[in-house]
């Protein structure tokens, strides 16, 4: 029991550490994201780069679509110029995802402390500076902490049960990611806790791409929520951030067990392989659908806005 509150512990530690990066983020750059949100969105393309910009700036994809959609909401920007943000989220995300593979338990001590101090200054710049470095170490503490704490919870026989289970099984693997992700609202917290089982050599590493991908769905949940009460097109933006993550997902499922059979060509390590696999399926599924951007589009409004002919 210990056990599994300090693995919930880590998560809301994962969690408390994204978040906290992201307001040192949005706090360095003002008003300027919802700027560039507006300005740059005049095609597809360019608002799929702002998306993945600003995406990767901000370290969540959530909070990109919660921004846009709170545009959307007041009518300062149309569910079509949405389009290319949406599928730059998907590829900015990633960002995060690559940053946690990278070990930096030697400094962040040091990290948290600087930062820790640096909050309590009253300059502005120096607080948020603060904000992104403890932040930063809270990430990989918790981390360290997925790692260390996958021996001992697969000890545990109704854990040790499950994931054997969905080692076996892709769309049970694929359900679990999405489910969890939409409980803790997280899709990288998710992709941490995949790294850590795959690292202590208890999850395979196709169990572990059909988690990630069922995370990406599971995300969605968050642009769902903030979409209620925002009017149609707020709504449609949601759905659309959906059905590219579900198409997406759909289309690669089928190519889990070539992906596996690979992935030593990408990295060694399976949590690198993890990470770059995720990479690999957002920039993929992005860029199939940005020439079709407008059709895509069109199918969203044909899905959820038929209205009668007058």
């Amino acid at each position: 029991m210990l056990y599994i509150l300090l693995f919930v512990l880590c998560i809301l530690l994962f969690i408390f550490g994204m978040t906290i990066i992201r307001f040192g983020l949005f706090n360095l750059s003002a008003n300027k994201l919802k700027t560039w949100l507006i300005k740059l969105t005049s095609s597809p393309l360019k608002g799929m780069l702002t998306g993945t910009f600003v995406t990767a700036l901000l370290q969540s994809s959530s909070a990109v679509m919660v921004i846009t959609i709170g545009l959307i909401s007041a009518k300062i920007m149309t569910f079509p110029q949405s389009i290319g943000i949406i599928l730059g989220t998907n590829i900015g995300t990633t960002f995060k995802t690559e940053l946690i593979t990278f070990n930096l338990d030697a400094i962040l001590v040091p990290l948290a402390i600087c930062g820790a101090v640096l909050i309590l200054f009253k300059n502005k710049k120096a607080r948020s500076i603060g904000m992104l470095t403890f932040g930063i170490a809270s990430v990989f503490t918790a981390m360290k902490g997925f790692e260390l704490l996958a021996h001992p919870l697969t000890s545990m026989d109704f854990i040790n049960k499950f994931i054997l289970s969905i080692n076996d099984n892709i769309f049970l693997s694929l359900l679990t990611g999405t489910i969890i992700t939409a409980i803790i609202q997280s899709s990288t917290a998710m992709t941490g806790i995949a790294m850590g089982f795959l690292t202590a050599g208890s999850l395979q590493l196709d169990a572990g791409i059909a988690i990630v991908l069922g995370a990406n769905i599971g995300t969605c949940i968050t642009a769902v929520i903030a979409s209620i009460g925002g009017g149609k097109e707020s709504r449609l933006a949601a759905f659309a951030h959906v059905w590219l993550n579900v198409i997406g997902v759909l289309l690669f499922i089928p190519l889990i067990p070539t992906l596996t059979d690979h992935a030593l060509i990408l990295a060694n390590r399976k949590d690198v392989q993890l990470a770059h696999i995720s990479v690999i399926f957002n920039v993929v599924s992005s860029m199939l659908i940005l020439p079709f951007a407008t059709k895509f589009g069109e199918m969203i409004l044909f899905l959820h806005d038929r209205k009668p002919n007058k």
